[in-house]
């Protein structure tokens, strides 16, 4: 991923999103060439020079304090999700190379394995930022057999949303938000370490196979790792409306815990539990995951 390239297109596109309207500047009659605003009005709102901004926008970020990546970013009308992007962006910027980050694990620890196993009574795994399913406790497996029906491992949700896109709608209610929120966590995943070999080949893969990952890639959309609500149809115990946490490992930097739970009496705290059933009732052989993570 060329990092100059990234920069211009993101910021181009949040600032062809915003009216001049919106940023509280007249718009100066109705034959504007550009979409959104123009590159000297972004300019005036975050309080830099037209020159040091087209720099800017030309992938030109290095060096560029916090103050002024904060004033570009409410000159931009940026949300959460994209002013971190932007200060990723920024510090991949202060070396020619990018600076290295520590790799996500690629294997997890015994122990978490035994934290997941200890969590009976709602789905949890783990995973990364390229959407792997590193580890699992028993009632992620049953909850997440269809994504784990895929032969390869690490299993991938985000290949199962695009490239086994008949069977993800099966499942997931929410489609269209699930597919555009994966496409958007992995460009924000990209925003943090352009440079990691295993993710560039995930979004080539994804590109060269589904149009609508190449849609969704090209729209710039970036959003965090976050709590939630997931809604899948699931093939033993049907519908489950799931409350997700997602909550980052501090002691293996890029994976994330998520755990899936129901208020206690509704119809997917039942199913839950029909669900937790059902798994106890198969056979529990070592699975390739398990043995992936063993």
């Amino acid at each position: 991923m060329d990092l100059r390239t990234e920069i211009r297109e993101f910021l181009s596109s949040r600032r062809a999103r915003v009216a001049p309207a919106q940023a509280g500047l007249p718009a100066y009659g109705g034959n504007r060439r550009v979409k959104g605003l123009r590159r000297e009005e972004v300019a005036l709102l975050a309080g830099v020079s037209v020159d040091y901004y087209v720099r800017m926008e030309r992938g030109r970020l290095a060096g560029a304090s916090d103050g002024v990546l904060d004033a570009l970013a409410s000159a931009l009308q940026l949300d959460e999700a994209e002013r971190d992007h932007l200060f990723h962006l920024a510090r991949q910027s202060t070396a020619p190379s990018g600076p290295r980050r520590r790799r996500p694990a690629v294997t997890v620890r015994s122990t978490l394995q035994q934290v997941l196993d200890a969590i009976s009574g709602a789905p949890a795994w783990i995973g990364n930022g390229r959407y792997d399913v590193l580890a699992t406790n028993r009632l992620a497996r049953a909850l997440y057999s269809p994504v784990l029906a895929d032969s390869r491992r690490p299993a991938n949700t985000a290949r199962f949303v695009y490239l086994n896109p008949e069977a993800a709608r099966d499942f997931f209610v929410d489609y269209d938000h699930i597919a555009g929120g994966v496409a958007a966590k992995l460009r924000m995943e990209a925003g943090r370490d352009p440079h990691d070999g295993e993710l560039i080949t995930l979004v080539g893969e994804l590109s060269t196979s589904s149009e609508l990952f190449r849609q969704r890639w090209a729209s710039q959309d970036v959003r965090l790792h976050r709590s939630g609500r997931k809604r899948v149809r699931h093939p033993i115990v049907g519908r489950l409306d799931l409350d997700v946490e997602s909550l980052g490992l501090p002691a293996e930097p890029g994976l994330h815990l998520n755990v899936y739970t129901a208020p206690a009496g509704t119809p997917t705290a039942d199913n839950l539990a029909l669900l937790a059933s059902w798994a106890a009732t198969q056979q529990a052989p070592a699975t390739e995951l398990e043995a992936h993570n063993g």
